[in-house]
């Protein structure tokens, strides 16, 4: 028992220091820097890049939010009918497929509200088109590893401040918002006419495209901010949708939300479409996985330690299971005699009154004996055993037949008392004795070589 328990002790002791230098490693990785050259946009994040602030103020405000982890094409599905507004922010971490891209297209087309926030939202979906006008996206300055976005002063240096052009939803009780210094700007002009779609325009580009409907029929996009250097908000009609394009992250990320009215503009740009509110966590590289279990504990260190724990349970199987000699039959001990067995069995009989099972288990045996006594064969008829039993002894071959077709009528269903099992067997003992079977005594001598 001692070494037992050494053995459990010093496996103890080694999970807990695994699970220690586990604990350890995860702080570490934990503790990286963010960085606005290569930022985290994802609402689980709460690094200066990343928007886990909007996303809490929204759920704690009363407004319906979820975080989206399932492909723009379940937005077409039942459960995707409830979301009215769909908010994707750059950079991302997994491309737009194209099946994904028409899928978004399709689904703001049906009367879906899409947000897009980032800095070169055409390069990461076709849908920032409009149709029949041009938003054309140009990037002012690009970050650098040397910029800190946890600094308002980096991020906003000599960057002034915008005010709306005008008085809309998206701009209410907002006076002033500070972008970054990073943040794109967009021009709008019409598409030219050499630049329509004409007759001879293969399938899979007009499948590319927008309905001619919405290309024909849309507006023209709304600036809600602008300075000298391009728009900074635009939202346009798209089908029976809308599109609203933000070209800075900074304003709604952790680190910027909190300068000017920057959390107002917000707070108007994915609450205009009323509803619930999706944020695209799929993008980010955080969609579902087939196992939920190992998707929870994603970026902990539980399943390190589970792996590591696995790996010794599997060590101890191996070392326990192998044969370091040769094989020896474990010792059979017979707990109980055949005579206890036999005992048991009749009480068990007797307690369901299946007479007819004790008279199957002595007349199938005595048949047997019978048959082979006669010299015929086991399924020779009653008559005829009886017969060539009476030729070679002193037994009435009438009685017999009789007593063995009243077994066999016992044995295939015919009722039966206790009282006329028992004489049923006393006759069949008798029929025995008299031709000197002696069945009986070699049963018992049997059960006694085996005690």
């Amino acid at each position: 028992m001692r070494q037992r328990l050494t053995v459990i002790l010093t496996f103890a002791v080694i999970i807990g220091l695994l699970a220690l230098v586990s604990s350890l490693s995860y702080v570490k990785k934990d503790a990286r820097q963010d960085l606005e050259i290569d930022p985290n946009r994802s609402t689980y994040h709460g690094g200066p890049t990343g928007m886990r602030a909007l996303h809490d103020f929204l759920n704690e405000s009363g407004y319906r939010v979820i975080r989206w982890k399932e492909t723009p094409q379940k937005l077409l599905t039942d459960s995707g009918k409830l979301v009215k507004t769909f908010v994707v922010v750059g950079e991302l971490k997994v491309r737009f497929t194209d099946a994904e891209t028409d899928a978004l297209v399709k689904w703001v087309a049906t009367g879906g509200y899409l947000v897009f926030i980032d800095r070169n939202p055409q390069q990461d979906s076709n849908s920032a088109k409009p149709g029949a006008w041009d938003i054309t996206v140009r990037r002012l300055e690009l970050p650098t590893l040397g910029v800190n976005p946890a600094d308002p002063k980096q991020m906003t240096d000599k960057v002034v401040a915008l005010h709306p052009v005008q008085p809309t939803l998206l701009t209410r009780n907002v006076e002033s918002v500070l972008p970054s210094r990073f943040a794109s700007r967009m021009s709008i002009a019409p598409v030219p006419t050499g630049n329509q779609q004409t007759d001879d325009t293969t399938e899979s580009d007009e499948e590319a495209t927008p309905p001619p409907e919405a290309a024909t029929t849309s507006p023209a996009p709304v600036v809600h901010m602008v300075d000298d250097k391009g728009a900074l908000l635009v939202d346009y009609t798209y089908g029976a949708g809308k599109v609203v394009i933000l070209t800075d992250p900074y304003i709604v990320s952790n680190g910027g939300i909190r300068l000017n009215d920057n959390l107002q503009l917000a707070i108007n740009l994915l609450t205009a479409g009323d509803g619930l509110i999706a944020f695209d966590e799929y993008h980010q590289g955080r969609g579902r996985t087939e196992n939920s279990f190992a998707g929870y504990f994603a970026g902990t260190p539980v399943l390190l330690v589970a792996a590591q724990i696995g790996l010794i349970v599997l060590l101890i199987l191996w070392t326990t299971g192998r044969r370091f000699g040769r094989p020896l039959p474990l010792p059979q001990v017979d707990r109980r005699s055949s005579l206890e067995f036999v005992a048991s069995m009749a009480e068990l009989q007797q307690r369901a009154r299946a007479f007819d099972l004790a008279i199957e288990n002595i007349y199938t045996r005595m048949r047997r004996v019978l048959a082979r006594h006669a010299g015929v064969d086991y399924n020779s008829s009653r008559s005829e055993i009886a017969s060539r039993i009476a030729a070679r002894g002193t037994i009435d071959a009438h009685k017999l037949e009789t007593l063995m077709r009243q077994c066999e009528d016992v044995i295939n269903g015919e009722p039966c008392t206790w009282r006329q099992s028992i004489d049923l067997v006393r006759r069949l003992r008798e029929v025995e004795r008299d031709l000197g079977l002696r069945m009986r005594s070699r049963e018992v001598r049997q059960a006694a070589e085996n005690i």
